[in-house]
């Protein structure tokens, strides 16, 4: 057995670890996908809306569930309250830190204002919000000190620079964010140390070669988020009785909790099949050799799971062989098996509208943590996801998985097909914003989709990533805009032309300038993609990039980006070709399960994780205005050179004076 003594996952119906034989299903199954802790909370993950959608467009009994958002507001609850109240107070009192301390001497003033604080957030009582601003209403734990270090613009006010003397609701959004991340903490600190609101137990799957450690925490005793989650688990699928469920996982952060779920319904209803896919699964376990997996659950897809589970559905309905099976692992003999017949995915014309029927859209809490604009939208508010393509059309990037299919297989809608999607997911949910998820939109049919959009009149607002290429002029920029478009993301990356080239991006400095400036000059909030680390980076290179970012902040052609250590992945072009790009590659070894990211050595020996505290640094300052025109090397705690690149080449790049 892999990975030393296995470790006997509790309350499986088999001893052995083998499933139970499974009777022939319907051919039309009742299904139903559920999102595993834990995502996003202010807007459902797309993935379950998706499968729900083109199931019941095939004529499925197909719903689906929130356990991710049930989870957290079931331990908010005044129930969950008093559960995490008693485990606090079992901590030895040396033990305790000024988290716990705080909740558990004002624990009636948690109880009450927790509620209200939750209504606030979820859009139902903005009355609340003049009295939490006096800040006298919450109690304030160890999260509020990060007040005690925002700039005081005179006034005495902490937030008067982000929120002024009108911005009483964004204000006490902010503050009933700390207090929920107080009661976080609290979660963490007295009843399990796996626990985040955006994530559950992430080292447990994050690049792991082993499920050793996976079955390991599935065999211990549940904790409170455990046996709430549990609890949260059987009652959904009591109340809809499916005979397949779908686990959808999209992140590491999620992983534990899908096997939990798994090893709940399975114990309770062994006749259940229970199929795994998404995102994680799709990246991590390709080459999936652990047995133990399937003692959780009955089969693994990978890739798109329209086709798959078409396939999935005939082969359980007695009606195709299991060799015809598509993208499907399972287990047969004790062995995991692949199977897979090679039939085309559904086409992406043909794939339906997204449904959230079903999920609780009035219940997701609008978080207002990070004071970052772009970073805003990813956690404030409900947005509809949607496609406008899948894959990309570029598919060339050196970081990036364009070995698998989402990246790979490169397929699009027409205009009016997609205003149709959109029309009615805008009738169902009462919401008209849109997040379109794509890997980078096409101008092309951005273009085709803002020319649909004013056709019909349609009022939307909408946002996604894009690449920065020549294509978005500065009329077409002035289109989406008109569109309804309000934000774009995109790719610098490490703004050097060597490591763009390098990298296979497909675009240069001055490029980037031009197109940025005509999204800010369009009214499109601009935020940038960077990355630090990448191979033969010396640190030359990284204040030669800081520098390039300072001008484009100065420029105004960006408003917002984040800095991303680079990480290799076993499906990248840089993964698979290393000696191309001057490293070696560290591989741990492979013991049957995950296999994503892998450890190189870079012969330059950079320091970038150094580097990294100091471009955060930066970047933070730029993004409110600070210090734009100071030197960069400020902003390293180690000597650095002097940047090569000219203070006023952003400024000339966008005047066409550069030659």
């Amino acid at each position: 057995m892999r990975g030393g003594r296995r470790a006997a996952p509790c309350r499986l119906p088999a001893a052995a670890g083998k499933l139970p034989a499974m009777t022939a299903l319907p051919a039309r199954p009742r299904l139903l996908s559920l999102i595993p802790p834990l995502t996003q909370l202010n807007t459902p993950y797309p993935a379950t809306a998706y499968l729900t959608g083109f199931l019941r467009s095939r004529g499925f009994h197909a719903t689906q569930a929130d356990l991710a958002l049930g989870t957290v507001l079931e331990l908010l609850s005044p129930a969950g309250l008093e559960q995490l109240r008693a485990a606090a107070e079992a901590l030895p009192r040396k033990q305790r830190s000024p988290t716990i301390k705080t909740f558990l001497n004002q624990f009636e003033r948690y109880r009450v204002a927790t509620g209200p604080a939750l209504a606030l957030l979820q859009g139902r009582d903005g009355s609340l919000a003049h009295r939490i601003c006096t800040r006298a209403f919450l109690p304030e734990g160890p999260r509020f000190s990060a007040l005690d270090h925002y700039v005081d613009d005179g006034s005495g006010d902490p937030l008067g620079w982000a929120f002024g003397a009108l911005g009483i609701q964004d204000r006490a959004r902010h503050l009933a964010t700390l207090f929920l991340n107080d009661l976080a903490d609290v979660i963490r600190e007295a009843a399990d140390p796996r626990f985040e609101f955006v994530r559950y137990a992430e080292s447990l799957a994050q690049s792991q070669p082993s499920f050793e450690p996976l079955a390991q925490a599935l065999a211990a005793p549940p904790t409170l988020v455990d046996t709430t989650l549990e609890k949260l688990a059987i009652s959904t699928v009591d109340r809809e009785n499916p005979d397949i469920l779908l686990l959808s996982v999209p992140f590491p952060g999620s992983v534990y909790a899908a096997f939990r779920i798994a090893q709940v319904v399975k114990a309770k209803s062994p006749q259940i099949v229970i199929v795994l896919g998404g995102g994680w699964v799709n990246t991590e376990l390709r080459e999936l050799a652990e047995p133990r997996v399937f003692d959780y659950v009955d089969y693994v897809t990978l890739d798109d799971g329209e086709a798959p589970l078409l396939a999935l559905i005939e082969h359980l309905a007695g009606e195709r062989p299991r060799l015809n099976l598509l993208r499907t692992f399972t287990r047969v003999d004790g062995a995991v098996r692949w199977f897979t017949s090679g039939e085309p995915d559904v086409p992406f014309e043909d794939v339906g509208t997204p449904t959230w029927d079903g999920l609780p859209l009035d219940r997701y809490l609008s978080l207002l943590d990070m004071l970052n604009p772009m970073h805003r939208l990813w956690s404030d508010g409900h947005w509809n996801k949607l496609t406008v393509a899948h894959g990309c059309y570029w598919k060339k990037c050196s970081f990036c998985d364009v070995s698998l299919d989402y990246i790979s297989r490169f397929e699009s809608a027409n205009a009016s097909t997609l205003v149709d999607r959109i029309e009615r997911i805008v009738d169902e949910t009462g919401h008209s914003g849109f997040h379109f998820v794509d890997e980078a939109a096409p101008p092309k049919a951005l273009r085709a989709l803002a020319e649909e959009l004013q056709r019909r009149n349609l009022a939307i607002s909408w946002w996604g990533n894009v690449r920065f290429e020549k294509s978005f002029t500065p009329e077409l920029c002035l289109q989406l805009a008109d569109s309804g478009c309000i934000a774009i993301s995109g790719g610098l990356e490490v703004a050097s032309d060597r490591l763009l080239a390098l990298m296979k991006k497909g675009v240069s400095v001055d490029q980037v300038a031009r197109v940025t400036r005509a999204f800010t000059d369009a009214g499109i909030l601009v935020h940038a993609y960077l990355m630090y680390g990448f191979p033969t980076q010396t640190v030359q290179d990284t204040v030669d990039a800081l520098e390039y970012v300072r001008q484009l902040f100065a420029e105004g052609c960006i408003q917002s980006g984040f800095f991303h250590r680079f990480a290799c992945t076993v499906h990248s072009p840089v993964g698979r070709n290393p000696a191309e790009y001057g490293i070696t590659l560290r591989p741990e070894p492979f013991k049957g399960f995950g296999k994503n990211d892998v450890a190189f050595i870079d012969p330059t020996g950079t320091d970038h994780a150094s580097l990294g505290r100091g471009l955060n640094k930066a970047l933070y300052n730029y993004m409110h205005g600070i210090c734009l025109d100071d030197d960069v090397r400020r902003w390293f705690d180690e000597r650095v050179p002097k940047p090569r690149v000219k203070r006023d080449f952003i400024g000339r790049a966008l005047a066409g004076n550069l030659a």
